[in-house]
């Protein structure tokens, strides 16, 4: 019999697993309990996306699993990952330095629900509108974790989601300061630190590269060039049909 692994997103204690024993261990009787087999242990991590396994040993893998780096994810590996609510950020900017403005799409059980566009400054980096939709998103998601939805985060700014997820911890013990000079931002970065830290325990955040054909970030960015284009300051909800083709066939940022 060919062996599987078993990810559990939701369960007593979410991680990978090398048997069927393991898992319903950790589902088995488990109020909205989420997992599934794959075949391979790649496909496994992939569809964990990367986030902290099980203090405990997961047999000989864990050291394995642990030291190997995630491969960029794609399409298909988003589309196993079992969240309720899936958000997609993204930020624009013509030139960099120049107009900017911030796109956002959400999924609803992997079915579009959301646009949002705006937050457009007249002077602004793709820095800042990246940052700015990142901390959108995790408005955004906490308003959809107090309904009971499971949410995760996608943005293609590996800048802004180390900026929340990492950096800023050490800056905030340093009273929001680093040697090597001034850290840029600060005014987006600290309420959208001080929100990441009522939520880490509950979302996730994953980068994804962008342009790559992942419907929700390409949907994000047409959001964010229809924010310099409208230049609307506050965030507004894409109203309009919603033909997917349509909105993609619009400039990209």
């Amino acid at each position: 019999m060919a062996k599987k692994f078993y990810v559990v997103w939701q369960g007593r204690e979410p991680g990978i697993y090398t048997n069927w024993a393991q898992c319903k261990a950790q589902v088995d009787g488990f109020s909205g309990a989420k997992y599934k087999s794959f075949s391979s242990l790649e496909e496994a991590e992939l569809a964990f996306g990367g986030r902290s396994f099980p203090q405990r040993e997961i047999n000989d893998i864990s050291s394995k699993i642990t030291k190997k780096k995630p491969s960029a994810l794609s399409q298909a590996h988003i589309d196993q990952m079992a969240y309720d609510i899936k958000i997609y950020t993204d930020g624009g900017c013509e030139p960099n330095p120049g107009e900017a403005g911030t796109g956002l799409a959400v999924y609803e059980n992997d079915v579009l629900s959301e646009l949002w566009y705006g937050l457009y400054q007249s002077i602004g980096t793709n820095n800042t509108a990246e940052l700015r939709g990142l901390n959108q998103a995790l408005l955004i998601a906490q308003d959809k974790l107090s309904t009971g939805k499971s949410v995760v985060i996608y943005c293609d700014s590996k800048y802004s989601i180390d900026c929340i997820t990492k950096w800023a911890s050490n800056w905030e013990k340093k009273g929001w300061t680093k040697a090597s000079g001034e850290i840029k931002n600060l005014d987006i970065i600290q309420p959208a630190y001080a929100l990441y830290q009522t939520l880490l325990s509950k979302i996730a955040i994953y980068h994804v590269n962008g342009h790559v054909g992942i419907e929700g970030n390409e949907l994000a960015d047409r959001m964010s060039i229809l924010a310099i284009d409208s230049k609307d300051e506050g965030l507004c909800r894409y109203n309009k049909n919603v033909d997917i083709p349509t909105i993609l066939a619009m400039r990209t940022g």
